[in-house]
């Protein structure tokens, strides 16, 4: 048993045309503001893709911009000073020292006759102090085995 009518059956298209009007009326309203999102989140869409490639060669590239201003001077580095006008006191050396003047397979021995003394050491790594760079406070890290040998070196911040 259905629950329409004859009676409803030839009502039906009166209502299909009415809807089918009603959807007319409002379609060009409706594509233009699903237009204007479309190109919205495009247009974002676009911009993250930029900035996170940006972000991404920057941050691949910081050390070299922060720590890469000069070559290495055994006789600064070792008597690098921090002071009110240079917080960096040895981070201007840093880059030079890790990509050139450092190389795995090297001696802790080695490596403490050529930068001196670590701000900070234990058995696996040791730590110099290259000062406040770059809005805050950064270390040369070097990465030992077993058999004292360097493994790795990184600049981090604290």
């Amino acid at each position: 048993m259905s629950q329409y009518t004859d009676k409803d059956a030839d009502q039906a298209p009166h209502a299909m045309h009415n809807e089918a009007s009603l959807q007319q009326a409002v379609s060009p309203s409706v594509d233009a503001s699903l237009r204007w999102i479309r190109w919205f989140v495009l247009g974002l869409t676009v911009f993250a893709f930029v900035a996170s490639i940006a972000f991404f060669t920057w941050w691949g590239m910081k050390d070299y911009f922060v720590f890469g201003k000069k070559d290495f001077d055994q006789v600064a580095w070792i008597t690098a000073q921090q002071t009110a006008e240079n917080r960096c006191h040895r981070g201007d050396m840093a880059y030079d020292i890790k990509q050139n003047r450092l190389h795995p397979g090297m001696s802790r021995d080695a490596t403490t006759l050529l930068l001196g003394r670590p701000t900070w050491e234990d058995i696996s790594h040791a730590e110099y102090d290259l000062g406040h760079c770059f809005w805050n406070t950064h270390g040369l890290y070097l990465f030992f085995n077993q058999q004292n040998q360097l493994l790795y070196a990184r600049i981090a911040q604290h």
